[in-house]
């Protein structure tokens, strides 16, 4: 089953590093052609998402791309890291502090080069742009050659790349970012704080988390800082260990197998509980990992395509 899940994993990373450069490449193409003012006032369409008093408005590129799709491929990043920690090439601190110095390394030297070539000159002041990295690019260039790159450099790759994304997000967000909600931020806090307890309590309602998940969300961007940290944090947070144990899972399809050998094989009804057993398949697989397989396509094909067209419309 592992084997099966890491093939099926292997494909999609393969295929979507395809889709990834195709869409790039078209991308460039459509905003280097007659077509390119037209491709660009579609990406800064007005949008807005309105309950009641409540609103959250800006353009299609920034609030759609920027904000939501990033926010959930960075979720999606921190589902991957968070396996990696727990049971993979990051277990072992001394591994993951290499990708961490890497990654500080990849902040500071494009900041000093800019500012030396901008000392002075009215652009001075942009020097945090350049600190980040498009992780999304990264992974994707990886995936098209599957296999033949070895895992361990993919997951170093990985979290020097996420790590740099956090680090440069958060100075663009405490020193170019003119106001910051203290108050919001609290509310983040908050927010994390009752995803910790409902993983405490064992509550395993995906509504839920979701519900509270937007809210951090909302409370990020209205904080002033990049919402796609709050995506890293919720991956990071998921739960790793599944709700049912080797040893119960085991037990239950032993007492099933007990029930189906002593039935009569031409009865109507089988003497066993479907919807128990497929609670059992369900919860014997941790959060983390239904959510990485389950997110993992989407993300792979519809947001990465999304994140191409939306950055190279937009010329960034």
């Amino acid at each position: 089953m592992v084997g099966t899940c890491h093939k099926h994993f292997l494909h999609i990373e393969a295929t979507s590093g395809l889709v990834l450069v195709s869409c790039t490449l078209i991308a460039l193409l459509i905003a280097n052609s007659p077509w390119s003012h037209a491709f660009e006032s579609f990406w800064h369409t007005a949008v807005a998402f309105e309950i009641g008093h409540f609103k959250i408005e800006g353009d299609l590129g920034h609030l759609v791309i920027n904000d939501i799709l990033m926010t959930i491929f960075f979720f999606v990043v921190g589902l991957e890291v968070k396996r990696e920690i727990v049971a993979g090439e990051l277990r072992d601190p001394r591994k993951a502090l290499l990708p961490v110095f890497g990654a500080i390394g990849g902040v500071v030297t494009p900041a000093a080069i800019y500012t030396a070539m901008q000392w002075g000159q009215p652009g001075q002041r942009g020097w945090a742009i350049p600190m980040a990295t498009d992780i999304a690019f990264v992974v994707g260039i990886l995936a098209l050659f599957g296999s033949r790159v070895p895992f361990g450099l993919k997951i170093f790759l990985l979290t020097l790349a996420i790590v740099d994304d956090i680090i440069a997000i958060l100075v663009i967000a405490i020193v170019l970012t003119e106001t910051i909600s203290w108050g919001y931020i609290l509310a983040a806090t908050a927010g994390f704080a009752v995803i910790y307890l409902l993983n405490k309590i064992g509550v395993r309602s995906i509504a839920i988390y979701i519900m509270v998940g937007v809210s951090i969300w909302i409370a990020f961007h209205h904080a002033g800082i990049h919402p796609t940290i709050a995506g890293v944090l919720l991956g990071l947070m998921t739960p790793s260990r599944p709700w049912i144990g080797n040893r119960t899972f085991v037990e239950i399809l032993s007492d099933t197998w007990d029930d189906l050998r002593g039935a009569d094989p031409e009865t109507e009804h089988l003497p066993v509980n479907l919807e128990q057993l497929q609670f059992v398949a369900r919860e014997s697989h941790s959060p983390l990992h239904r959510l990485e397989m389950g997110l993992h396509p989407w993300v792979a094909f519809v947001v990465n395509a999304h994140l191409r067209f939306g950055q190279r419309g937009r010329g960034t």
